[in-house]
């Protein structure tokens, strides 16, 4: 069996085409969706998701701001920044990019920044509305997961996912999401032994855990649909996920590839919670009768 590719870039670019859309709707009713960036310091893979961002924003006519910090600047000063955008009403959603300076801690950040601009969907108020299954604004790379799985047509429903990997980031709130969907969860970790045992298992597999070739062919259930949210560096400095793509692909039914798979998807998930951001602003207006 040779596994089918689950294009991320070409899922997340008709994704951006439909966007499109919607942007010029909310700019008829008088609205310029607005997405804020912080970027602290100089780390270059910061600084390359950065730029992926601010340029897909600049695709679908979203209005973006990099704002741009030293290295040294205080928690105080990020702080205050936080407050100032969370009042400008040009701004719809806030992002932070992370992982920032060790003077400053990010729990603070991601708290300082409004629930409703949120559109990273780390604040806990939106990881409270997910776990209740509320409305909110859903962390981009669980989302952009499910909208893989949507646009493939693998139904969620009654399937047995497990997640390796427990991470605020990916794990956790991918093992909700898949609840929330009707799925039968298992989560693993570093300390679930024999791994195997669990993946074996998986009707679908998430591994986010950035630890490359963790997942091998004898790991997997035949026909699996196989998510690949690792990324690392191997020996030749080609990147690669955390599943051993070559061996995988022969027994997967679906399998992401790495690069192309989820990372184009966390991306055009950012841009979606910010245009839902906005929206929202429209539906209110409409509410109060402006």
């Amino acid at each position: 069996m040779t596994a089918k590719l689950i294009d991320g870039k070409a899922i997340a670019a008709a994704k951006r085409l439909n966007m499109k859309t919607r942007v010029s709707q909310l700019r008829s009713e008088g609205l310029l969706p607005g997405l804020a960036v912080v970027l602290v310091g100089e780390n270059p893979a910061s600084k390359s998701y950065v730029k992926g961002k601010i340029r897909d924003c600049e695709e679908v006519g979203i209005h973006s701001e990099l704002i741009r910090l030293p290295e040294s600047v205080s928690e105080k000063e990020l702080l205050d920044k936080i407050s100032l955008l969370n009042q400008r009403d040009e701004i719809h959603g806030i992002l932070v990019q992370l992982p920032l300076p060790k003077q400053i801690s990010e729990e603070k950040v991601i708290q300082a920044i409004s629930p409703e601009k949120d559109v990273d969907g780390f604040h806990p108020v939106n990881l409270g509305r997910m776990m209740t299954n509320q409305d909110c604004f859903v962390p981009c790379t669980p989302a952009g997961i499910m909208e893989m799985l949507k646009a493939i047509n693998v139904s969620v429903t009654g399937k047995h996912a497990v997640i390796v990997g427990r991470s605020h980031i990916v794990g956790k709130p991918a093992s909700q999401l898949f609840l929330n969907h009707s799925a039968t969860v298992t989560i693993c970790h570093s300390k679930t032994n024999p791994l195997s045992n669990y993946t074996k298992q998986a009707d679908i597999l998430v591994v986010a855990v950035g630890h490359s070739d963790l997942i091998h062919a004898e790991d997997i259930k035949p026909g699996a649909v196989v998510i690949d949210v690792g990324m690392n560096r191997n020996s030749e400095g080609k990147l690669v996920g955390d599943v051993a793509f070559d061996e995988v692909c022969q027994k997967a039914g679906f399998i992401t590839p790495v690069p192309g798979g989820v990372g184009p998807m966390t991306r055009v998930m950012l841009l979606e919670n910010t245009l839902k951001a906005a929206e929202k602003i429209v539906k209110e207006r409409a509410c109060d009768g402006e």
